[in-house]
């Protein structure tokens, strides 16, 4: 370990001790501090204090910003939040008290566009003279309803159909990567072919009808919101209800294998026995695939997913406004995130890049599918994700969505009245939040 890592070490922060959880729902207003964060933050004047998760930050490029933030005379400490992030950073806000100088949010950036004011607008500190390096989509995610851009882009997680070519191949169905992408370019295709493979070779195309509702939602432009918070999955031909009738659908050609989320060892199982010879998975799972069923390596290939690539998962920086030092800030923020150093984030934690170029870099050499390249695929896919706004509000209601749908394939709930009770929970709680009456 360097000098200047032993003297400012990365730490695991306890929970914030002043006005803890006064936020338990995640949507009181917060109240703006008058100065600066509370000194105890960091005893170093000179010194920018961070909080990320594990994994979610090159260890190596920490390090390095540890000694000195490149083209600044500010150093950083970067402090581990162990768990329950989202709480510990609310509350701090909210108790304006050991209010990090930078902090890294996750996918669900939208929670905290209701408190947006919390946070610095970028773009007045210059952060658009690197829009250009990033994935436009991405780039948009970041933006606030009222156009202020707030949460800079880190990762993404550009999605695809993984399936099990040895399988598909015995069945006597497409098996190469070029001819199941053409088989599937509808969710029809997709489903006929997932009927094909049930009754030629007893597999599923994926493990739960979750992984198709979430696969056809995180591929379309259109949400639950539009950006005046006008709830859309009440229209007749809404995305939501789309991705509903083509999930029941499958459900109903008996596709999925039927296994919940909530058992993850039985789901591992699956992929490993060939039971369940699919999944639409971001860039992400290449990594959770090698590691839950290494046995099965050379077997899996990668096809493009119905209709197009989505998005799931990926993470966001934004500067909080009590930061001491925006620019110092947001200079560590860009340094960190250049194309260059997200291809080396890419090689310490498989932190999947949102800039195109830092793929001309990257190179990759395993064989777990087989002669295929998972980067060349999954930066391919990002090229044609498309831009799409994820209100606050889906975050309150989403869940309800997922729930019934799962009621639907394992309980055998009537869809329709799956559907009526997953909007009547949702408007029940957009009522209580005074979005809907």
């Amino acid at each position: 370990m360097s000098a200047a890592l032993a003297r400012r070490p990365h730490r695991t922060i306890a929970s914030p001790s002043r006005r803890s959880l006064l936020l338990g729902a995640g949507l009181l207003p917060l109240t703006l501090a008058g100065c600066g964060s509370d000194p105890t933050i960091s005893d170093d004047p000179d010194e920018l204090v961070m909080w990320y998760w594990d994994r979610s930050a090159s260890p190596k490029l920490l390090e390095e910003a540890t000694a000195q933030i490149p083209g600044t005379q500010r150093t950083l400490r970067a402090d581990v939040i162990g768990t329950s992030f989202d709480t510990k950073l609310r509350t701090s806000l909210a108790g304006d008290a050991y209010i990090p100088d930078i902090t890294y949010i996750n996918s669900n950036n939208a929670l905290y566009f209701t408190n947006e004011d919390q946070f610095l607008d970028l773009s007045e500190f210059g952060a658009d003279s690197v829009k250009d390096d990033f994935y436009e989509w991405k780039w948009d995610l970041g933006k606030t309803p009222t156009g202020r851009f707030c949460f800079f882009p880190l990762d993404i997680g550009p999605t695809g159909y993984f399936f099990r070519q040895d399988i598909f191949e015995e069945a006597g169905l497409p098996s190469t990567p070029e001819d199941v992408s053409a088989a599937i370019t509808t969710w029809e295709e997709w489903i006929a072919l997932g009927t094909e493979l049930r009754e030629a070779a007893d597999a599923y195309l994926v493990n739960d009808a979750q992984n198709i509702f979430e696969g056809f939602l995180n591929s379309s432009p259109e949400r639950y919101f539009d950006t005046d918070d006008k709830p859309l999955y009440l229209q007749p031909d809404s995305a939501v209800r789309q991705a509903w009738d083509t999930t029941v659908a499958a459900i109903e050609a008996g596709v999925s294998a039927k296994i919940p989320r909530d058992r993850g060892t039985d789901q591992n199982a699956a992929w490993a026995s060939g039971r369940t010879a699919g999944n639409i998975g971001a860039a992400w799972w290449t990594q959770v695939l090698e590691e839950s069923a290494p046995d099965t390596a050379g077997t899996w290939r990668l096809a493009s997913q119905p209709v197009r690539p989505g998005n799931n998962g990926g993470s966001f920086a934004a500067l909080p406004h009590t930061c001491k030092d925006p620019e110092a800030a947001l200079a560590f923020i860009t340094w960190i995130n250049s194309p260059q150093n997200q291809a080396a984030a890419y090689q310490d934690v498989q932190l999947f890049p949102s800039t195109p170029a830092s793929f001309e870099s990257l190179s990759y050499s395993g064989d777990f599918y087989g002669d295929q390249n998972p980067l060349e695929f999954f930066s391919t896919a990002a090229e044609s994700v498309p831009s799409s706004f994820i209100s606050t509000w889906e975050t309150m209601i989403s869940g309800t969505f997922t729930l019934e749908i799962t009621n639907v394939e394992t309980s055998g709930k009537d869809p329709q009245r799956a559907w009526e009770d997953a909007v009547a929970q949702s408007e029940k709680v957009l009522t209580k939040r005074g979005i809907t009456t």
